[in-house]
């Protein structure tokens, strides 16, 4: 590692302007949460794995910063070199540079890795010192990184109207009139789920994530899609021509949205002076001036789109919003809803499958107790051979999944940690270090699948043995979170930071918390974490309100340091409510569970929950064994009907 820092050092200071600092962002091209092996710059150059973070290193320095689901991964991954900023309690990236760095110092950056908006914060915080952000020609950290994974050529796929919903045309023209009501003639598509959902492409470029690595741009008569030309079929060739979409190549996005800024991409951008005249409109509060009436902007998205294609254009022709595509993604059609609930099914029935073969195993190799047999047993040592781990259970759950219909591959890395390892927020298992599976500790797994028709994400927590009165009291403190957000009603325009208090209530009746959010969109067979909406105590949560047919997770936790780790996660979806009396005729909003496995009888203290709570888990077991009975076979219904009886039938055992 020390080698690596040696070698940036040395291009850093022979940089032309010599830099006092470079930024290694975890994101791609695309700002993408999840990139492809070789976008994985800041793991590379820092040893940390997590997919959120930021490196900074300078002269003499080094420093990582992450978020409250990554602090104790990075403590262990992170090299004596490094050190660990933690976000939320330590000074962000650009108040420590402005502070720590000297006057007029340079601060490298690969523009193409960094948001508009993260550069433009990052420059209003350096202007006091004068000092600057540099962005440099090639990545400093591709030059030094030898064994560069290559770039994987991989086919774009069509995604079927049968599970898309609406037509490719249909979309763009909801596009365009976005366009003409933001008086804006193009608009740069950077984000890589938002091009496959315009386009109904699917394709295989990131691990986890049916993206292809491709840009779009669509103006009031035009559209594009930029994409290594090697990966497009004569179908997709296909769906673009029938849509009067151009296929371009990757890189020509650069030389384009140079066009854009004399528009020169197509004919139809030059608006005359009769019409210039006749439109009206204000200037957002980022521009001077009232360039608006002109027609002359290209729509950017700030958190999405790249400084290095902003920078080709004067900050009074670009319009800086939200994609409009973001919430018309987030806004599920009736075909997408269809295939998520459809999808949610199979993938219930995988999870109770699994835990069914995992009970038996613990009962079998270690002498727990369970549905397998009626009293616990002498405890057993099983042989090498025989140890279940947290892979090898990890790739049996994912085998599970494999086997039901649609099934495209994982949604994100499996979360599967015993004891310590579960209050890791994000863990990942590696197969040389990853711990023993342990009846006397409880065990967490978050997993998801990719499902043509869908995409999944559900965490469960369960303990083998006999868990302690502490470990209940947890346990059950997150349901009651779980439950009390998941039957929340509530009136139209409501956003997510609102909400998110309704699961930590429970918690803090105890002095317990959690240091993430509680609910993310998902996409439809797409991304797993989907915008824009989100329910999180962080003040983004409060920008967009909750509407019918967002989907939606909900899923608090409790953390306990080197000892256990509690998560209970569904997913959601937002319907209309069907209120009694309609104040303010503002309408209200409920959730619709769409995941489905039991919670554990073992781990709930019955003392700590209302008869509500009580009727609530009953009523929703029940719908457990009715939706995925006909998926199981005699053994597996047997062990499902005994996890979901009703808790009053187990309070008298």
């Amino acid at each position: 590692m020390a080698d690596k820092l040696s070698a940036l050092r040395t291009l850093m200071a022979s940089h032309s302007p010599p830099l006092h600092a470079l930024i290694v962002p975890s994101e791609d091209y695309h700002q993408s949460e999840y990139v492809s092996n070789r976008d994985k710059r800041r793991q590379f150059i820092s040893g940390f794995s997590g997919s959120a973070g930021l490196a900074l290193i300078t002269t003499n320095d080094a420093r990582l910063w992450t978020d409250g689901r990554y602090f104790l991964q990075a403590e262990k991954q992170l090299s004596t070199q490094w050190r660990l900023m933690r976000m939320g309690e330590d000074p962000a990236v650009e108040i420590w540079m402005a502070d720590n760095l000297p006057e007029e110092a340079a601060i490298g950056i690969d523009p193409w890795c960094v948001s508009i908006d993260t550069a433009q914060r990052w420059e209003r915080a350096l202007e006091k010192k004068r000092q600057k952000l540099v962005s440099t020609s090639n990545n400093l950290v591709d030059q030094i990184w030898k064994d560069r994974p290559e770039t994987e050529v991989k086919p774009v796929k069509v995604q079927p109207l049968e599970f898309a919903g609406r037509t490719v045309a249909e979309k763009l023209q909801d596009v365009r009139g976005k366009l003409t009501q933001e008086k804006a003639h193009s608009i740069v598509i950077t984000a890589l789920d938002e091009v496959a959902w315009l386009y109904n492409v699917r394709g295989n470029d990131v691990s986890y994530c049916p993206v292809v690595h491709a840009f779009a741009v669509v103006t009031s008569a035009a559209a594009f899609f930029y994409v290594d030309q090697q990966k497009v079929s004569p179908e997709v060739i296909s769906q673009m021509k029938k849509n009067n979409i151009e296929v371009r190549d990757y890189d020509a996005v650069s030389a384009d949205v140079d066009l854009l800024a004399s528009n020169q991409l197509d004919s139809s951008l030059s608006v005359n002076a009769a019409e210039d005249k006749a439109v009206s409109g204000t200037t957002p509060e980022h521009k001077t001036g009232d360039m608006r009436k002109e027609c002359n902007f290209v729509w950017m998205d700030p958190r999405s789109c790249c400084y290095a294609l902003y920078s080709k254009l004067k900050s009074d022709q670009v319009f800086l919003q939200q994609s409009p595509l973001a919430l018309a993604k987030a806004l599920k059609n009736s075909a997408e809803m269809e295939g998520l609930r459809n999808a949610h099914m199979r993938d219930g029935a995988a999870v109770v499958q699994f835990l069914v073969w995992l009970e038996q195993q613990m009962q079998e190799l270690y002498g727990a107790p369970g549905y397998f047999s009626e009293a616990e047993t002498e405890r057993k040592k099983p042989s090498e051979a025989q140890k279940l781990t947290e892979v090898s259970v990890s790739d049996k759950l994912e085998g599970f999944r494999a086997s039901k219909e649609h099934f495209r591959g994982l949604s994100f890395p499996t979360i599967s940690s015993v004891g310590p390892n579960a209050a890791i927020i994000h863990y990942g298992p590696d197969p040389e270090t990853c711990a023993e599976m342990d009846p006397d500790r409880i065990y967490l797994f978050d997993s998801g699948a990719q499902y043509q028709d869908g995409t999944t994400d559900i965490t469960r927590t369960v303990h083998f043995g006999q868990p302690s009165a502490h470990e209940k009291t947890c346990y059950t403190g997150v349901l009651k979170g779980h439950i009390a957000l998941g039957n929340a009603r509530f009136p139209k325009g409501t956003n997510g930071h609102a909400l998110d208090i309704l699961a930590r209530v429970p918690l803090w009746k105890y002095g317990l918390d959690y240091r993430h959010g509680t609910g993310h969109g998902i996409g439809s067979y797409l991304n797993v974490h989907e915008g824009p909406h989100l329910i999180s105590f962080r003040p983004q949560a409060q920008n967009v309100p909750l509407q019918a047919a967002m989907t939606v997770t909900d899923e608090p936790g409790y953390y306990e340091d080197g000892n256990f780790g509690i998560r209970l996660e569904n997913v959601l979806i937002v319907n209309e409510a069907n209120t009694k009396f309609n104040f303010g005729d503002r309408g209200y909003l409920e959730f619709e569970h769409i995941t489905w496995a039991p919670y554990q009888h073992k781990l709930i203290d019955l003392k700590l929950l209302t008869p509500e709570e009580i009727s609530w888990v009953n009523t929703y077991h029940s719908r457990c064994r009715e939706i995925l009975s006909p998926y199981m076979n005699e053994t597996e219904m047997a062990w499902l009907r005994k996890a979901t009886e009703p808790i009053d039938m187990v309070k008298s055992h």
